[in-house]
């Protein structure tokens, strides 16, 4: 992420949705997508316009001769997070999937943005490729079968955490001159997907507060503990770069993996009895 983008970000977040500079006055989002790659949670702030119940958002990239990276994550992973700032000045977060509009439907609508502001026909015509036109679609999530499926996806999501946790305890057993690189091989597998999950997860919680307000108190907890879990693995990182000892790894790990194992088990028991009653 750039600094000019941090810096938006920062400021989009801290004033509901308004921003000054070049984005002043714009309809600006916070679009956050999973690192095609890393599986990192990446956010991006975009131009967006009101489209029935979606929203549409533009890869332009200022004209340039490649889509920008939100696009092609979301290529690869069509689950989102959107912020938008509301009239109450605050931001809402929720949870979206993303659908690449084609042909007549991408012209159209490419045609009807450039009416709006011509500064994306500019756009267009300074660059060969073809700017896409992406539709964001709140995820509903009022739909029993839908929270069958949250529920599923969570615990398959976590049992596989579970197995990459325990390849990464696995690693503590390497002889000392080769247990940094080892645990730095796993940390980098396992703590990109774990940010993807947690990402994914807090896109959700706002939308399952609203449909579950007795999850309210639990859902704070789930959200301080991702934030918990992400200093952790930060320092972690720092540990395997700085070339720490290994009985120091060995404890940071061993920490880690007792608090992960805590919060898969307390997410467990406090959604899956709303989301899925009958498991």
């Amino acid at each position: 992420m750039s600094d000019f983008h941090g810096r938006v970000i920062e400021e989009f977040r801290a004033n509901g949705g308004r921003v000054g500079g070049m984005f002043e006055g714009a309809s600006l989002l916070l679009l956050t997508t999973t690192g095609a790659r890393s599986g990192r949670p990446h956010t991006h702030p975009a131009v967006y316009v009101r489209d029935g119940a979606r929203l549409l958002v533009f890869a332009s990239n200022a004209g340039g001769p490649r889509h920008p990276a939100w696009f092609h994550n979301l290529r690869a992973d069509a689950r989102v997070t959107v912020e938008l700032g509301t009239p109450e000045g605050t931001v809402e977060r929720f949870a979206a999937r993303a659908v690449v509009t084609e042909g007549e439907e991408r012209d159209r609508l490419y045609a009807e943005q450039c009416d709006r502001d011509p500064a994306f026909a500019a756009y267009q015509a300074g660059t060969d490729r073809v700017i896409p036109v992406v539709a964001l679609h709140r995820v509903d999530l009022t739909d029993p079968a839908r929270h069958r499926a949250i529920a599923a996806h969570l615990v398959e999501v976590h049992d596989e955490l579970r197995a990459e946790l325990a390849a990464l305890r696995e690693g503590l057993d390497s002889p000392a001159p080769t247990l940094g690189g080892r645990l730095a091989r796993h940390c980098l597998s396992f703590c990109g997907a774990l940010g993807a999950h947690h990402h994914n997860e807090d896109g959700v919680f706002d939308l399952l507060e609203r449909q579950f307000p007795e999850l309210a108190e639990s859902l704070d907890r789930m959200r301080r503990e991702h934030e918990a879990v992400a200093r952790a693995i930060g320092e972690l990182e720092a540990l395997l770069t700085s070339g720490a000892a290994p009985a120091t790894l060995r404890t940071e790990v061993e920490r880690l993996a007792t608090n992960l194992e805590e919060h898969f088990a307390y997410e467990e028991s406090q959604l899956l009895p709303a989301l899925a009653p009958e498991r």
